[in-house]
């Protein structure tokens, strides 16, 4: 179950609870999940409960525990459980072989959320603001919407007005100078230095890059040992299943929010998940490849997937050789 799909789940089990009576509520548009935070636990989490108690005039806990009631029973739901004031943490039958999946169709993280809007960016004439834009129109495409740059004149109030650079980034060359202006937040002031041409961990640059390289080796490796992936289920991979749950969602919050800087950090903590995951993949010494090796190729080049798609949008190339 793709975390669009549960999210439709939770909206049909509060449906059924008003449709019962047990809730007098309008039923949202949408149910946000996402991976369980500290205290959590399960495959995924929301708020819904939070979000419906004050309209339903009860406390969340009694609401969560009515939504428990109807979620546990929903397909593809293996357990529902209830922490801290009323979040509802969800635990799935084999989260990882429809995530793959889903991966794999293309356009993955693409939503409708902006469907026939037109979002204005009116910018300053800055190479910053330049990018900035750039990748928005792309980003927010993805949502379905169109977005639309223009310069301001003289006087002119402005949309989109990014700290500006301190210094000019071209020496940087395409890729890193790129990186430097849409990585930090907006309010932030971007650093214009070489660091964002070593390759070494300490260059969020360089993990995504290579995180992304090495999602092909993988394939390149697995296709001399003779197996290729299947989208089966991975136990124990909680960190790289969590980020490519969560991408659909950090790529809406960048076109909501104006803020390719949250796809760029989404990238980073993808890219960390799967470096840590990488070693399992292939067989080691006189092993022979198995179905769990199959399955953890499957999600790592689902990784790279993601990887590639997202520095895409920022426009930004990923090497299949770093």
């Amino acid at each position: 179950m793709t975390p669009v799909e549960l999210s439709r789940t939770v909206l049909r089990a509060v449906r059924r609870a008003v449709d019962e009576g047990e809730l007098d509520v309008v039923v949202p548009a949408r149910a946000v999940v996402v991976p369980p935070g500290p205290g959590g636990c399960g495959d995924y989490a929301t708020n819904i409960a939070l979000q419906l108690a004050r309209p339903a005039g009860r406390p969340p806990l009694q609401v969560a525990e009515i939504l428990r009631t109807h979620l546990s029973g929903a397909d593809g739901v293996a357990a529902v459980e209830i922490t801290g004031p009323g979040f509802l943490n969800i635990r799935l039958h084999g989260a990882t072989a429809p995530l793959v999946r889903a991966i794999r169709a293309g356009e993955y993280g693409h939503s409708d959320t902006l469907d026939g809007q037109v979002v204005a960016l009116r910018i300053p004439y800055e190479i910053r603001a330049e990018v900035v834009a750039d990748a928005l129109v792309r980003i927010v495409a993805t949502q379905g919407g169109r977005a639309e740059v223009d310069h301001a004149r003289p006087g002119e109030a402005v949309d989109l007005r990014p700290v500006p650079a301190p210094e000019d980034p071209a020496p940087l060359g395409p890729d890193a100078a790129r990186w430097a202006l849409l990585h930090p937040a907006a309010h932030d002031r971007p650093r214009i230095s070489a660091d964002h041409l070593a390759q070494r961990e300490s260059n969020p640059l360089f993990r995504v890059r290579y995180a992304h390289a090495r999602t092909r080796a993988l394939g390149r490796g697995a296709a001399r040992l003779g197996f290729d992936g299947a989208a089966d289920d991975v136990p124990h991979t909680e960190d790289l299943l969590a980020a490519l749950a969560e991408y659909p969602h950090a790529l809406a919050a960048a076109a909501a929010h104006r803020a390719p800087d949250r796809l760029a950090r989404h990238l980073v903590t993808t890219a960390d998940a799967l470096l840590a995951f990488q070693h399992t993949v292939l067989p080691l010494g006189d092993e022979k490849p198995s179905a769990a090796h199959r399955a953890r190729l499957a999600l790592a080049e689902a990784a790279g997937t993601v990887l590639a798609g997202g520095l895409s949008l920022l426009g930004i190339s990923a090497p299949d050789y770093l």
